[in-house]
């Protein structure tokens, strides 16, 4: 097994059960002390030991994928679609504690930090050794694609016996994806590849990153690599190194200049081809890190954008074309703490395009993006799963009317993104979540979301603890429910303080322009947020009431950006607005706070308020 930024990678898999010679369902082991590979993962006795194992096991409808409780997998995950009929589970078996799956690389061994200078340690300096050739990309064609008023030219180019695309850009974006390149495929993945290209602009401009991705929805990333050529008026030629994301079949090369590349520039360049490089032997932290995660949460890093703002303690950097990071700290960090954790900007579950799965009794932890991920899925229940530590990656850049940017940053615990149906989530304890733990949101003309319930969950310390939003207005978005749920400290956590937005809330619906029916908030408890309980934009048709609430000190409504309805208000605030009739202001008697037992003292403020007249919150914990 090779070790590759913190990530187990099985060479050589076991080809198990192939999809042709079975028609019978069947249960899968996974043992992340004693499994094999080599096993048909069928029994206990012989379970399988990797998520590359499983990643690319060939299930069918009704099999079960079984992680041994007490267990731990770093990676990815990458479901299995099964049929209407007959789901795929990936659950649990054994005794102890839930298997986790995590989404870090860890760095906890003092060999894997060097002191720059004092005060400031590195992870290992990231040195490919090139090896084959695996493709000539001379002459190779590139469409483009431009949207949001950008406005380019191509055009292919010949001089000095040479050709080369030119870009002509007649009116700049404002986000990354305002304007695309698209270029050749790339046939054979590795995991590591080096894409060798010259260029020039008559405007200069700062190349930040090409990647190899699939060209269709969900337009998966197989490769990606980061640089900070400055691209001026004199041709260079350069290297850019690919790390392996995923396994995507016919990946293209691709890049996106929306907000980098100047109005008025002419942008030139030829690729030469694509290397196969070797970074076993320097163990590169090949994505971004969110989350710098220390003695499993007593502490955590604070995200920098360069180098020369890393200057408080635990303050940190990722260099993304250096692929390591930068750390703030008068010792050892392997030798400060007990464990340090880097997590890295994929999600742990990536679902996109996939449907009829069940997920039970999981931990997902440690990833900077999204816990479960990815859009166009119908027919997924998430139950009983841990989801902690989720977010904080890089998203993308986004520009201000003055010209700055600012990063927008990852994510969700349980995102369902674009197309969405029939989904049910239920039962799940989700804290320490950078922006939502849970959200349907979407933008794109096949954005419909319908038949989709929270119930029953329990979250506490994420920015906020449902968000919504979705466009454009030819979509629809109906039968959306978010009911039973006991929400805690919204806005209270790791991320508030690092964000350049923060406002916590445990109800965030940004601007929705869909057609929107028969979408209810009930029956929930809200207790206390860094800024508001809700933020809402405008009215679209929500149904919200039999809630109970509790924002001693802050808002509990923040309405079209200009009203804000404080607890003082409530009467107010169901008056004008209409909503949350049948609701309470009162202070929750949770059962044991301090040990996150939130179900409510018999005789509590909200034991017989929901609907049925039963309690509010979450009512299995």
């Amino acid at each position: 097994m090779n070790r590759i930024g913190g990530i187990v990678v099985s060479i050589g898999l076991a080809a198990g059960f192939a999809c042709a010679e079975r028609t019978a369902p069947a249960v899968f082991h996974v043992d992340s002390k004693s499994g094999n590979d080599s096993a048909e993962g069928t029994s206990p006795e012989a379970a399988w030991l990797t998520l590359d194992k499983v990643n690319a096991a060939e299930l069918i409808p009704g099999d079960k994928v079984l992680f041994k409780r007490g267990g731990l997998w770093r990676g990815q995950l990458l479901p299995k679609s099964g049929n209407e009929s007959a789901r795929i589970l990936y659950g649990a078996y054994g005794d102890g504690a839930k298997p986790i799956l995590q989404g870090s690389a860890a760095r906890d061994q003092a060999g894997e930090w060097n002191e720059v200078r004092p005060g400031l340690w590195a992870t290992q300096k990231f040195e490919p050794k090139l090896l084959d050739q695996s493709e000539d990309l001379r002459g190779a064609a590139w469409s483009k694609h431009n949207e949001g008023g950008a406005v380019v030219r191509l055009e292919r180019m010949q001089e000095e016996g040479s050709a080369y695309t030119r870009i002509t850009c007649e009116a700049a974006g404002k986000a990354s994806n305002h304007i695309q390149l698209w270029g050749p495929t790339v046939t054979r993945l590795a995991p590591c590849l080096v894409l060798r290209l010259r260029a020039r602009s008559t405007i200069p401009f700062t190349l930040e990153s090409v990647r190899a991705i699939r060209n269709t929805a969900p337009y998966t990333t197989a490769l990606a690599g980061h640089t900070r050529i400055k691209i001026d008026a004199t041709w260079q030629t350069f290297d850019v190194v690919l790390m392996m994301h995923q396994a995507v079949e016919a990946p293209r090369l691709h890049i996106n200049l929306g907000d980098i590349l100047p109005a008025g520039a002419v942008f030139d360049f030829e690729t030469f081809g694509l290397w196969e490089a070797s970074v076993a032997h320097c163990t590169p932290i090949h994505l971004d890190v969110g989350i710098l995660i220390l003695n499993h949460g007593e502490k955590w890093g604070v995200k920098k954008w360069s180098l020369e703002e890393v200057k408080a303690p635990l303050d940190y950097w990722y260099d993304p074309e250096g692929k390591r990071l930068y750390l703030a700290s008068a010792a050892n960090p392997a030798t400060a703490f007990s464990s340090v954790e880097l997590a890295l900007t994929r999600h742990i579950v990536n679902q996109g395009g996939k449907h009829d799965i069940t997920y039970d009794g999981l931990a997902i932890r440690y990833g900077a993006a999204h816990g479960f991920g990815g859009g166009s899925t119908r027919r997924i229940t998430i139950r009983n799963c841990d989801l902690s530590w989720i977010g904080g990656g890089l998203q993308y850049w986004k520009k201000r009317e003055n010209g700055t940017r600012y990063p927008v940053r990852f994510g969700n615990a349980i995102e369902f993104w674009g197309g969405a149906s029939d989904h049910l989530v239920e039962r799940n304890r989700i804290w320490e979540v950078y922006d939502a733990a849970l959200t349907n949101q979407g933008n794109g003309d096949d954005s419909n979301q319908t038949n989709i319930t929270y119930r029953d969950n329990v979250i506490w310390n994420s920015e906020y603890s449902f968000e919504f939003w979705n466009r454009p207005e030819s979509v629809v978005t109906s039968n959306v429910v978010f009911e039973f749920n006991t929400c805690v400290d919204a806005g209270i956590c790791w991320s508030h303080a690092q964000r350049p937005n923060p406002n916590g809330a445990h109800l965030m619906f940004y601007p929705n322009p869909s057609k929107t029916t028969a979408f209810i908030v009930r029956n929930n408890i809200f207790c206390r947020s860094s800024d508001r309980c809700t933020r809402m934009w405008h009215a679209w048709g929500l149904a919200i009431h039999n809630n109970l609430y509790w924002s001693p000190d802050k808002p509990i409504m923040r309405w079209m950006e200009k009203t804000d309805y404080a607890a003082a208000d409530f009467a107010k605030y169901q008056a004008d607005l209409g909503f949350d009739k049948g609701s309470a202001l009162a202070e929750p008697q949770f059962m044991n706070p301090a040990a996150r037992d939130y179900r409510l003292k018999p005789g509590s403020p909200g034991s017989t308020l929901a609907t049925d007249g039963g309690p509010v919150g979450a009512r299995v914990q």
